[in-house]
């Protein structure tokens, strides 16, 4: 049902190469910190406890769905996870659609429906992001790992 839709990605909450890093640094500084401890009873222990749990939560992020983003029927759907709610953005109302950066920080959280200074943010990863803006002054701020696509697959829909 994917290749229907004129642009369908899915963003996924664990993916993000910086906090990957993050992760894998915390884990190996418990692991070495294991390795190193002359008392091995408690402390030690804790310390590998510790280290795996953190891989195995890293393991289960990657496969853990944030959102995704669907362009059909003059519209951008954005879906989130369990109990989030859809966002429909009418592309009927929009007046101004531009690439970019997401932010100018290299960390950034991942984000769903963020209502901010006047924007709505969608982030999960990577640094790219499409801002549309709707007659109102509101900007929409979606975060994608193919923003060339989605741009296409937008103006294309805003022809239609």
């Amino acid at each position: 049902m994917i290749h229907y839709y004129p642009f369908y990605e899915k963003q996924y909450l664990g993916r993000d190469y910086s906090f990957i890093s993050i992760r894998l640094v915390m884990a190996i500084f418990c692991f070495l910190a294991y390795y190193w401890t002359e008392n091995k009873d408690k402390n030690g222990d804790l310390l590998l406890l510790v280290g795996c749990g953190i891989l195995a939560v890293s393991v289960l992020m990657l496969f853990l769905l944030h959102y995704r983003t669907i362009v059909n029927n003059k519209a951008v759907l954005i879906d989130g996870l369990w109990t989030t709610r859809l966002v429909k953005i009418d592309l009927n109302s929009i007046v101004k659609v531009e690439k970019g950066e997401y932010s100018k920080y290299f960390l950034n959280n991942p984000v769903y429906n963020l209502h901010r200074n006047g924007s709505i943010k969608f982030y999960a990863g990577g640094k790219d992001a499409i801002r549309l803006t709707d007659r109102d002054g509101l900007i929409y701020v979606i975060g994608t790992q193919r923003p060339v696509e989605l741009y296409q697959a937008i103006m294309e829909e805003m022809k239609k």
